[in-house]
């Protein structure tokens, strides 16, 4: 897809632009047209100028730069803005957290002209004294390098999980594949991906590795075999593709998908009862083949029931499969609705009945209109007197619709001062209350663990939106006292949400296990701000899974009137939703 090229491309003009000073809201367009063609679930190569047009954000001169750049790669503006911003600048913008202002007083000043040359200064303490940067500055600049590097290593799943959708597609039309699947982390749905690794069976298997190292993303070819090839794509991520035996399949597709420890699992197993498990199926003690045409096969004959892909991390799930307690894992169409989504009102791209239409069309039963509050004015906030105007118009929505219902709400911000950002008497009349931090991330671990804990004390406060504040390969997780604030969501029966944002992921597995465990009630929703993230809901899904959650452990998997009585449990008796 060129979706990706095309907001890269965007969003280095944009930080070209506020480099050189120009106007902010010039800056804003180009990044807003960024995330929105990001989101996109069809490729702008194959959307029409009067389509383009349609996407929030983009209007005739952004459409013609879209169309440009997905035929060139391309466009006047962007070389023009190279050409004049000195090439040592713009690479520092790649270092999370930092700002154009910054790398251009850090060129400008100490000469700085790569991120190794930045890194080196920061360490010898030779950044401070310069107009606003301090110790904290310096250590803050060093923790983007880590992270700039970790980037490198591993990409965010919501990255290579498309660009993996997309190679399969090309090679399924270009190559005569007749299976063909991802495994390795990425069918394991970690968070962050290090390489894709795709399966194929054909019957012949160097054309499919001829299609496979002429692809449109591929930037290089490592190595080309009868059997097996890796190339690099465009976007710096290898990709191996190994084409083996149908009657190999199902043991192959087990051995590449993992992990490492699981497999090291299953093959003790094996030993102990006499078989080998390996790449070409399960064999006796004699070496003749008892299976491995599917991948079932591999767990039958070891006397397990099927462990699915997410589960396989050798975190309990041989011992739970042995004793027969395997949950019955989270699947996408046991979500009912959408708790969190963003309309016009505040930052969103999209009215009301859009929103609503598109959830119905995705069979949803009822989705949570939860604008931001008025503190985060960049996202144009509402004010308690907005979002009583935005009340009326959702009840007289509700009126017309049957057998959907838009549940009022807000994202209201916790303030640096333990506060919320709208008083109790107007998040009484609401049906959904997110909580949520969105500035003061560098606070002390204590300071932002009190203003989760003193939010979730609030008798209106029915979730916690993205709970730890990371960014995937941007923002680290802010520092928290998790088990304090885990400990808090269970006393006051306040929910937790997995913010499907393929960026956020947040609560990621591991939080959100130790939440079901301690029997903390859980959301998974998109925080959508275009139609097109509705889709990020399966992301969600997928850490939900790998945290071993059930239908059961989701709010929004309960049909509209438990989840109602659900979210009114820690109102005082006399509060009602209107």
């Amino acid at each position: 897809m060129k979706n990706r090229q095309v907001a890269r491309v965007f969003n280095e003009i944009a930080n070209l632009l506020e480099i050189k000073g120009e106007n902010p809201f010039r800056v804003r367009a180009y990044r807003r047209a960024a995330q929105n063609i990001e989101g996109l679930s069809k490729d702008v190569a194959e959307i029409s100028p009067e389509e383009l047009r349609k996407i929030p954000g983009i209007g005739e001169d952004l459409a013609q730069k879209i169309a440009e750049i997905a035929r060139t790669g391309t466009i006047r503006l962007y070389e023009q803005l190279k050409s004049e911003v000195p090439q040592g600048l713009s690479l520092l913008l790649q270092v999370p957290g930092l700002g154009p202002k910054t790398a251009k007083l850090l060129y400008e000043k100490l000469g700085v002209k790569s991120v190794q040359e930045l890194e080196a200064l920061a360490r010898e303490h030779k950044l401070r004294g310069l107009p606003g940067i301090q110790a904290k500055t310096e250590e803050n600049i060093l923790k983007g390098i880590q992270m700039l590097k970790r980037s490198k290593e591993r990409q965010p799943l919501g990255k290579v999980l498309p660009l993996a959708q997309d190679l399969m597609e090309h090679l399924g039309r270009a190559a005569p594949v007749k299976k063909l699947c991802v495994a390795g982390s990425l069918r394991r749905a970690k968070e962050t991906i290090k390489d894709i690794d795709l399966l194929a069976t054909s019957e012949e298997p160097m054309a499919v590795m001829n299609a496979f190292v002429h692809l449109p993303h591929v930037r290089e070819v490592l190595l080309k075999g009868p059997t097996k090839s890796s190339v690099v794509l465009e976007e710096g991520i290898q990709v191996d593709l190994r084409v083996v035996e149908e009657d190999s399949f199902g043991a192959a597709l087990a051995y590449f998908t993992g992990s490492k420890a699981h497999n090291i699992r299953i093959r003790e197993m094996a030993l102990k009862a006499g078989l080998k498990v390996n790449e070409y199926g399960i064999f006796d003690e004699r070496g003749k083949k008892l299976g491995g045409a599917r991948e079932e096969d591999v767990y039958r004959l070891l006397g397990l029931p099927y462990i699915p892909p997410e589960l396989r991390e050798d975190r309990g799930e041989i011992e739970a499969a042995l004793e027969g307690r395997l949950p019955r894992l989270l699947e996408l169409q046991d979500i009912l609705g959408d708790l969190h989504v963003h309309s016009r009102y505040s930052d969103g791209s999209h009215r009301l009945p859009e929103l609503v239409q598109a959830a119905r069309d995705r069979g949803y039963a009822y989705i949570a209109i939860t604008d931001h509050s008025k503190g985060l004015g960049v996202a144009k906030g509402l004010t308690a007197e907005r979002l009583m105007e935005q009340i009326r118009e959702i009840e007289a929505l509700n009126r017309k619709l049957r057998g959907f219902r838009v549940l009022t709400g807000v994202e209201v911000d916790i303030r640096s001062d333990y506060t919320l950002d709208l008083p109790d008497e107007v998040l009484a009349r609401l049906d959904v209350v997110n909580a949520s931090i969105h500035s003061g991330f560098r606070q002390s671990r204590e300071q932002l663990t009190r203003r989760l804990v003193s939010a979730m004390k609030n008798p209106y406060v029915n979730i916690i939106a993205h709970p730890t504040g990371r960014l995937l390969g941007e923002r680290d997780a802010y520092e928290l006292d998790i088990q304090e604030v885990l400990r808090t969501a269970k006393e006051t029966s306040t929910a937790l949400e997995i913010n499907a944002y393929p960026m956020r992921l947040d609560l990621n597995d591991t939080h959100a296990r130790m939440a079901k465990e301690m029997g903390i009630p859980l959301v998974i929703s998109t925080d959508t701000h275009l139609l097109a993230q509705y889709e990020f809901m399966h992301y969600g899904v997928s850490i939900a899974r790998r945290a071993w959650l059930r239908k059961e452990d989701i709010l929004n998997s309960l049909p509209l009137k438990a989840l109602l009585q659900a979210l009114r449990r820690k109102r005082p008796q006399r509060a009602t939703t209107r």
